[in-house]
């Protein structure tokens, strides 16, 4: 696992959040949907917001490297052992065949779609949230995980 990838990755995830909560993106929807004002958005502890943020994101980073590479899901299936034969056999037919930004940006997506989907689905529900709210957060894991997952994939 790359520290550099799971860095930049989480970076990534924050600056998608930018750009996918801009007001001339779906800002300006989200904020209506939760009742939210320019004012009170302003009125927040930003460096706590936008520090949790990071940390959040950073999280995120840290758990993909078992999903989106199939090298550590290998070894995880061996425990460990890098010296297994069967660990072994497949490093020797598969190399890093599957180690391409658009390969993790599927898992990432996969995640985005099977698991983030559902989270904020559920939360969305009790909570009295429309539909809107709900793809408005879910498209933005979905992804953001992609393009998380791309990167930890592809960084060598």
């Amino acid at each position: 696992m790359n520290f550099y990838a799971i860095l930049v990755a989480a970076v990534a995830a924050m600056i998608l959040g930018m750009i996918w909560y801009n007001p001339k993106v779906f800002g300006t929807i989200w904020m209506k949907e939760i009742g939210m004002s320019e004012e009170k958005a302003r009125s927040g502890n930003l460096l706590k917001i936008f520090g949790f943020a990071f940390l959040f994101s950073f999280m995120l980073a840290l758990s993909l490297p078992g999903a989106v590479i199939h090298e550590i899901g290998a070894a995880q299936l061996n425990g460990g052992d890098a010296t297994n034969s069967a660990y072994l056999e497949y490093i020797a037919a598969c190399g890093e065949k599957f180690r391409t930004f658009k390969h993790g940006a599927l898992h990432g997506a996969l995640l985005g779609m099977f698991f983030s989907l559902p989270v904020v689905g559920m939360a969305a529900m009790f909570e009295h949230r429309s539909w809107k709210y709900i793809f408005i957060h879910a498209g933005y894991f979905f992804v953001a995980l992609a393009i998380m997952g791309g990167i930890i994939c592809a960084w060598k």
